[in-house]
Formats: structure tokens, sequence, C-alpha cells
């Protein structure tokens, strides 16, 4: 179940409250009178099955909420309600195959957008993947995969992708392709600072790293990888599984590979620099295509759940 609060001025009220009457899968309706300041209006609350929100929401923004009141969304995490039970039992579909889009897209906003926060973490994500070739350590590198902020924007281009937001689409790659270039960038000026020092040399990258060696090696199985974390990824944010979410993030070598490859240009190994590059390319294309394709098989089946069920 989702909390729906609704600012709304007085004269649209009783259209309020027609939408929240008309929908089985709203319960626990209150309304209260002249109690907003700001925007000034009534207050209408609501507990929403997920199935539901999707029509609710376009409903009420068709009544211009969005420009002269307030909608908000909150997620639930314990009803004790024999009513919400029965609204949820009533909504059409299943709760958990619905796909909220304005929550979905609410919460890619922030997290493709490019920032000072974005850059510091990406770049402490890729600097810690390049001490990890270096030292041939695994336990660096899925550090790295969990610090790497990437997931946010690209999730945030599937997103746009398939509800045509060319705007947000545009900041999700903004944030990739300015994070991405400046991420490496800094790794590798630091690691000719480390060079100069005798702290790292290129026999580190030639000696034989059995746990690491495959982030510059990329096969048909990097991308099988990548596609199934993009699904799962996409899967876990729309449902807000962050559980799942947290095992997307330590499966897949994005920031690794942008590491590998920032130490191969320092230290003048190509040839792994190239193999890195293209490792982060098969990710980067695979989450994409996944992602993308995992929203449009979720829209798809749960109109036909809905469907179904009347």
């Amino acid at each position: 179940m989702l909390h729906l609060r609704v600012i709304t001025p007085a004269d649209l009220t009783e259209r309020v409250l027609d939408v929240l009457d008309a929908e089985p899968g709203a319960t626990a309706i209150v309304v209260m009178t002249g109690a907003a300041r700001s925007p000034a209006g009534d207050l209408v609350t609501a507990d929403l099955a997920r199935e539901c929100v999707n029509g609710v929401l376009d409903r009420l923004t068709a009544l211009r909420l969005r420009e002269v009141g307030a909608i908000t969304l909150e997620e639930i995490d314990t009803a004790l309600s024999v009513a919400a039970d029965r609204a949820a039992a009533d909504a059409p579909g299943e709760g958990q195959d619905a796909v909220v889009w304005e929550q979905i897209e609410d919460r890619t906003h922030e997290e493709s957008t490019l920032s000072w926060v974005f850059l510091l973490f990406l770049t402490i994500a890729t600097v810690i993947a390049g001490i990890g070739v270096v030292l041939d350590q695994p336990v660096l590198i899925v550090g790295a995969m969990v610090v790497g902020p990437e997931f946010g924007p690209l999730a945030g281009i599937c997103v746009a992708l398939v509800r045509k937001r060319f705007r947000a689409l545009r900041r999700s790659l903004r944030a990739l392709l300015i994070g991405f270039p400046v991420a490496i960038g800094v790794t590798l000026l630091l690691t000719l600072l480390a060079h100069s020092t005798g702290l790292v040399d290129k026999s580190d990258l030639d000696r034989n790293r059995p746990l690491t060696d495959f982030i510059s090696h990329p096969d048909t199985f990097s991308f099988i990888v990548a596609f199934l974390a993009g699904a799962a990824g996409m899967l876990s944010l729309t449902a807000a599984k962050s559980g799942a979410l947290i095992g997307v993030l330590i499966s897949v070598t994005t920031v690794p590979a942008a590491g590998n490859a920032a130490v191969a240009i320092a230290l003048g190994d190509l040839g792994s620099a190239g193999g890195s590059a293209l490792q982060l390319s098969v990710n980067l294309a695979g989450i994409i295509v996944a992602g993308t394709l995992t929203l449009i098989a979720a829209r798809r089946g749960w109109h036909r759940g809905a469907a179904a069920t009347h």
C-alpha cells in the first residue's frame, strides 16, 4: 500500500473525493477542511493499493493539482486494517507487478543527476577499483562496485526511454558521459603520481592476476551477467527491493573496468586499457538494454494481469 496526501483548493475537493470514492483500491480516505496553509486549501489523504496508483495519479494530475496544490506519495510499511486488505484484493492486478511510474521517475531523478556528490562517489569508487587491480584484491573490487553510484543514471536512462522523457534522458547521459571521464582522469593522475614515487609499476599489471584479470578480458558472459543484473536492478527499483539492488551493485564490473582502464593507461599497458574500455561498454550496454526491456515487459505484463481480473 501507498499513502496518498493531496492538498487541494476547496473548489476541487469534491472532485478529488469523487476520484478516490470511485477507486476500489482506495481506503482510509480522510478530509481535513482548510487544514493546508501553503499552498492553501483542504487536505485529503488515502491509502492506495499499488495496482491503482497510476490511474489515481493520472486523474488527479488532470485536475491540475500539480500546479494549484500538491500530491505526495509515501510507502506504508505496515497496515493493520481489514479495509486495506479488502482494497488490495479489489484492485486489479498484483501489487508486486505494478510499476508506479511517478514514484520510479522521482526515485531515479536524484540518483541520475550530475552533482559533486555523484562525482566524488564515482571517483572514489574508481580509485578503489584501481588499487584493487594493482593489488589483485577482489575485496577492493567488490567495495568499489558497492560505492559506485552509476546504476542511478543507468536506471534513469531506462525509465526515460520507456516513458519518452527526453530531458531526463539527457540528464542521465550527462551524468555518465561526464562522470566516468572525470573519475578515470583523476585515477589516472593518481596512478601517475604513485608511479613517479615508485609505489606502483607496470610489472604490477604484467604479473599474473588470477582474481582480477577478468576485468580487462570481456567475453560473452560479461554481457550475459550485465543483462541479468540490469533486469534484476530494474525489478528491484520497481518493487522497492533494496536488498536485491545491493546484489546487483556487486555483480557488474562497470567501475572496476574504469579503474583498470585508468591504471593501465597511466602505466602504458594499452592492451589492458582497451580490454577494460570494452568491458565497460559491454556492461553499460547490457544494463541499459535489459533494464529497458524489463520495464516494457513489466508494463505490458501488468496491463494484461489487470485486464484478466475484470
